[in-house]
């Protein structure tokens, strides 16, 4: 873990940080997809800015410090979970958008760096919270705004969400279509209002875990005796091992095929990259010709792999513009290039293969495995210079016994559950700085104690007693500590 933290501060060091005043919004856009709705802002350098909720009725504030709407744009529209969209100043140099919500939503917003086609670009994601009806449809096309008048807000007090930590998740590539919209009706004051599972939530972001159903569409991939076709079998273990990472708190599932259709290999490992994954988790079943093969095995990326990776990217101009660690390429010199690669695939082989442990281990509880250690290959989609990956072979379809048990619903929710389970376990002990879940738990170390573990995470030593029913001040190395929040 040091390995990955001393190298991404390397990687930041050089990026540097740049800083524009005023910060002008060039253009607002909406978009919807099944359960988000986004809103994309196009700024003209990096912005400072904070999100909150209110309600009665619900709505979304977000304030850009420093900022203003570019002459002749207004931040309006209507579309997905929001009913309507209003810009004002505040403080006199700052820009409040207001968003009228249909329904009640989790929001999270990430800043997202130029990245050669696009410049600055903050954006909101508003999910929907489960129960909650936005009333809209499952997608619809993105829209931009159009010329009006501002207005001005008073100033809400508290329940802010500061949200200037970067959340990895990218924004779509999608055509903006320009849509006429009536001019800004004046709106009353904005009154805050207590929303407490928002407000007393530690400040973070999500882990995203990338999970690839392998082959699909035209690829079936291998078959079984009875028929059973692997493409169908791992999208039905990938999706249950979705649902359980998003029942985990601080995770977020991304599922890189939701459906039976062609995805090049290399296409999954871009897709899991654009959207920031901190984990990319391919899901196969393995096949061969002796149908007494049987039990499951744990892949990452060979040494040679990576390097043949890594020479691509050096030697293919397109990918000038590709991020490691959030670090852009175009403007290094071909040694800086190779260095900061080189670190990062250390670093990301290195975890993957403290992944692979854990959900290997899991796999062993839940019965034979073909390989009793972590095997390493070439696989293209486990290429990734920044994100660990692994890949599951779940078991063989080529043996009769496995394959009815592939085809059991039951047993894929068991892999799923293995699964999860050593996911879950390589991220207690390596939570990522910055994430929920590196602010919601701590690992005890040798020489931690609890006074200055209640001292470092600004909360009292009597709420960790209570939080962790500790009876006492003894920390055992190697437990976790459940952080709480003062007021919970």
């Amino acid at each position: 873990m040091a390995l990955r933290l001393s190298v991404a501060g390397l990687l930041f060091w050089i990026a540097g940080i740049c800083v524009a005043d005023p910060v002008v919004v060039q253009g607002v856009r909406l978009w919807t997809a099944t359960d988000n709705t986004r809103v994309v802002l196009d700024l003209s350098g990096p912005v400072e800015h904070e999100l909150f909720l209110l309600e009665g009725p619900d709505r979304a504030v977000i304030d850009l410090h420093g900022a203003t709407l570019k002459s002749g744009l207004t931040a309006q529209g209507s579309q997905g979970v929001i009913q309507s969209l209003r810009s004002g100043v505040r403080n006199g140099s700052d820009l409040r958008l207001v968003l009228d919500l249909k329904s009640k939503v989790k929001p999270r917003s990430f800043l997202l760096k130029p990245d050669g086609a696009n410049g600055y670009r903050l954006v909101m994601d508003l999910r929907d919270v489960p129960g909650s009806v936005a009333g809209r449809s499952s997608k619809s096309a993105p829209t931009t705004t159009a010329a009006s008048t501002q207005t001005s807000y008073k100033a809400p007090t508290k329940t802010e969400v500061k949200s200037s930590a970067p959340i990895r998740a990218a924004e779509p590539v999608v055509a903006a279509i320009e849509t006429p919209v009536p001019e800004a009706a004046e709106s009353t004051p904005v009154a805050p209002a207590p929303v407490k599972t928002i407000s007393d939530a530690p400040q973070g972001r999500d882990l995203i875990i990338a999970i690839d159903a392998g082959h699909g569409g035209k690829d079936t991939g291998a078959l079984g005796s009875a028929g059973t076709r692997e493409k169908d079998v791992v999208l039905a273990i990938a999706r249950k091992l979705a649902v359980q990472v998003n029942k985990e708190p601080g995770m977020r599932a991304v599922l890189v095929r939701d459906g039976d259709h062609f995805i090049r290999l290399r296409d999954r490992m871009k897709k899991a990259r654009e959207q920031r994954a901190d984990l990319f988790v391919s899901i196969h079943a393995d096949a061969f010709r002796d149908r007494s093969a049987r039990g499951s095995s744990v892949f990452v990326v060979s040494e040679r792999g990576a390097t043949s990776e890594m020479a691509r990217i050096l030697a293919d101009q397109e990918n000038a513009a590709d991020l490691v660690g959030g670090v852009s390429l175009n403007d290094k010199d071909d040694l800086l290039k190779s260095v900061l690669l080189d670190l990062s695939q250390s670093a990301s082989i290195e975890a993957s293969m403290s992944v692979a442990d854990n959900v290997l281990g899991e796999l062993k509880r839940l019965g034979n495995v073909h390989k009793s250690r972590v095997q390493q290959a070439g696989f293209m989609v486990l290429k990734s210079p920044d994100v660990p990956s692994i890949l599951v072979e779940t078991a063989f379809i080529s043996n009769p016994r496995e394959e009815r048990q592939l085809r059991d619903s039951r047993y894929q929710q068991k892999l799923a559950l293995a699964i999860m389970s050593g996911v879950r376990a390589y991220f207690r002990t390596n939570p990522p700085p910055g994430t929920l879940v590196a602010a919601r738990e701590h690992v005890i170390k040798r020489g931690d104690t609890l006074s200055e573990l209640a001292q470092r995470y600004a909360v009292s030593m009597s709420r960790l007693r209570v939080a962790n029913g500790l009876s006492d001040d003894t920390l055992r190395v190697g437990s976790v500590l459940r952080i709480p929040s003062e007021d919970s």
